[in-house]
């Protein structure tokens, strides 16, 4: 699953994590991201420590078998931004490929709470086009997701050829082991959350600091041409 930061994704992973078919693994390529920018970004040094920092070891992972028994879908949720260019791609050609999409709007605004000063290249929207134009795959809207969320997920399992769980649409509150060690950083509504909450009427679009406008204009484009993809979820 590629999105970029602050598009529901952890809230999406909890819902994969809690079918009992699955296990899931929370940015793996986050370490490798870190260490190769020089980023400074909340907990750098223990992310770091927490992961391998080589891409390579970390793709293996990610395609080598076997699965727990009893376990037939590994779920991965990734930030786009985290695949650098440096990172072959190929080996992650056998994978079953998915994408998360946020209104730019929303997602700056919810960014810029934890983090100042965004670029495009810290959102993700950039690499998100191009992956999904390398592998292509369902495309997801939060949104959608958040005004019907047992559709939404009937039709992201359709499009992957997986069944539906009801397991999906709840979870238990608290931390995961399963949750990076950034967590505390970014995590707190999914921490306090029991499944998603849905969305309903219309949303008024939340406002923006006006420095951040320039921005938005960046994202725009990306996030139309991702949405000319998006599943088919209310009918």
């Amino acid at each position: 699953m590629w999105s970029g930061p602050r598009t529901v994704s952890t809230a999406l992973m909890r819902a994969w994590e809690n079918r009992p078919d699955t296990v899931v693994t929370d940015e793996p390529l986050y370490a490798f991201y870190l260490t190769a920018t020089g980023l400074d970004h909340p907990g750098r040094d223990e992310v770091i420590a927490s992961q391998p920092q080589d891409w390579r070891v970390v793709l293996r992972e990610l395609t080598a078998g076997p699965l727990p028994p009893g376990v037939t879908i590994y779920y991965q949720k990734h930030m786009t931004h985290h695949l650098l260019p440096s990172v072959d791609r190929s080996a992650l050609a056998g994978l079953r490929h998915a994408f998360l999409i946020r209104d730019p709007r929303s997602l700056l605004a919810s960014y810029a709470r934890v983090r100042s000063a965004p670029t495009l290249a810290d959102l993700g929207l950039r690499q998100q086009t191009e992956i999904f134009e390398e592998f292509g795959g369902p495309v997801l809207d939060s949104a959608d997701l958040l005004a019907a969320p047992e559709p939404a997920l009937r039709a992201l399992c359709a499009a992957l050829g997986v069944p539906f769980s009801a397991a999906m649409l709840s979870w238990p509150p608290g931390p995961r082991e399963s949750d990076g060690v950034w967590a505390p950083y970014w995590y707190d509504n999914v921490r306090r959350s029991t499944g998603f909450v849905p969305v309903t009427g219309p949303v008024p679009p939340p406002g923006l600091d006006p420095a951040l406008e320039p921005l938005l204009d960046e994202c725009m484009p990306y996030y139309e041409k991702l949405r000319k993809n998006i599943l088919n979820v209310r009918g």
